[in-house]
Order: C-alpha cells, then sequence, then structure tokens
C-alpha cells in the first residue's frame, strides 16, 4: 500500500486549476488508433465529476495505481441519454469519470483527496466559464461506507481551510450510470497524438487553452504519483 499523503500533502503544492471553459461537441469522432475495445479491469471504482470529463480523465488515468478511467453520464433522470443531451442542462446528469483502481497501490482516501485539488469545488454547478448542474463538482457512492468516506474528506479539506469559499460538492447515489460515447474516451490522449489535420476537428482550441494547460499543471504537482513512461 502507498504512503497515505494526507492534506498536509496537498496544502504544500496546492493550486486550484483552471477549468474547462466554451466546449463543444466535436465536429467529427476523434480518431481511433485501433477498433474499440471494452475494458475488463479488475479493482475498486468511484465515480466522480468535476467538470468537463475530457480533463478529469486525462487527469487520473495517469496516475499509479489507476487501472482505467471511463467518461459517463450519471445521476440524471433518465437510463439513456447522449452528449448533446446532456449539454443541454435538462436531463440531470454530470459529465463524471469511473475510476477503477488497485487498492494495494493507491488509496482510495488519496484519490478522493486529488479529486479535491483537481478542479475548483466551491463553484455551484459551474467549472470555469461551463455552466450548468452537468459540470456541477459531485461523488457518486454505491455503499454508506464510501459516502461516509467522502464525508470524511470534505470535514478534513474543510478543516484545513485550503478553501476561502465553502465546499459544494455534492454526495449523490449512483443513478443512471451511462458510459459516455465511444468518441469521448481517453479524448485527450486522443488528441495529444492526433496528426493537425485531426486536431482541427477535434476542439482544438478548447484542448489546446484549457485541457493542455491543466493536465500539464496536473502532470507537475502530482509528478511523483504519475506511471512510468
Amino acid at each position: 500500500m502507498v504512503k497515505h499523503m494526507g492534506i498536509a500533502g496537498l496544502l504544500g503544492s496546492f493550486v486550484i486549476l483552471t477549468a474547462c471553459a466554451m466546449k463543444q461537441a466535436p465536429a467529427a469522432p476523434a480518431p481511433q488508433s485501433a477498433a474499440p475495445q471494452m475494458k475488463k479491469m479488475e479493482g475498486k471504482s468511484m465515480i466522480v465529476a468535476g467538470g468537463c470529463f475530457w480533463c478529469v480523465e486525462a487527469q487520473f488515468e495517469e496516475l499509479k495505481g489507476v487501472l482505467d478511467v471511463e467518461s459517463a453520464y450519471v445521476g440524471g433522470k433518465s437510463a439513456k441519454t447522449s452528449y448533446e443531451e446532456v449539454c443541454g442542462g435538462a436531463t440531470g446528469h454530470a459529465e463524471a469519470v469511473k475510476i477503477t483502481f488497485d487498492p494495494k497501490v493507491v488509496d482510495e482516501a488519496d484519490l478522493l483527496r486529488i479529486f479535491f485539488v483537481a478542479h475548483d469545488p466551491t463553484q455551484l454547478n459551474q467549472q470555469g466559464n461551463d455552466h450548468g448542474t452537468q459540470y456541477r463538482s459531485a461523488i457518486f457512492y454505491s455503499s454508506p461506507e464510501e459516502k461516509a468516506l467522502a464525508q470524511k474528506i470534505i470535514h478534513e479539506i474543510d478543516a484545513a481551510k485550503i478553501f476561502s469559499q465553502k465546499i459544494v460538492t455534492t454526495l449523490e447515489p449512483i443513478k443512471n450510470y451511462i458510459r459516455a460515447e465511444e468518441y469521448h474516451q481517453d479524448y485527450f490522449k486522443k488528441y495529444e497524438q492526433a496528426t493537425e489535420e485531426q486536431r482541427s476537428q477535434m476542439n482544438a482550441g478548447y484542448c489546446s487553452f484549457v485541457v493542455s494547460p491543466k493536465v500539464k499543471h496536473f502532470r507537475e504537482m502530482f509528478k511523483d504519483k504519475l506511471k512510468k513512461g
């Protein structure tokens, strides 16, 4: 088991990372290097939402002990929806990620601590210029134990007085979880590997000026906790 970072470890390097803004649906699906494959991973999982799922996915999938990160919609009124419907803000779904991890390598509490500094949990239904309940800060739980752990971490952060404003992250039971469309999966990784022509169809401005700086900052902040290579 890795050594727990504790809130003090976050305080030493704490900086609020710039949130996503002005995201639009891609003009065409992102390039695929191979046929899509459903990943089957063993381990525990947690579901969090912190604005644009392209950003959150790109951050967490590079952490040691994280086996898979899946972009999804969760917490809405229906068991079926689409990116365009969620972006409209009326479905009640949040753009979220399901993080599958090896608890022998990374602690669930530490992942939650990282989550709270990977976005701004004091912005209500918003991250940067992205507005709407689909961009809310949320932790989705499947058991009383998961809810209690989230409450514990929030109390820990409040006690440390990291934020000058109140944390508005909601704790919600998992409801109507829907895997996002395939082109959303590993979106920023595909962008980094794409040609300039391919990038022109992939929200290049948004990825370049919003996602990229945020991921770069995350990599610098948690460089000792990233996978090698």
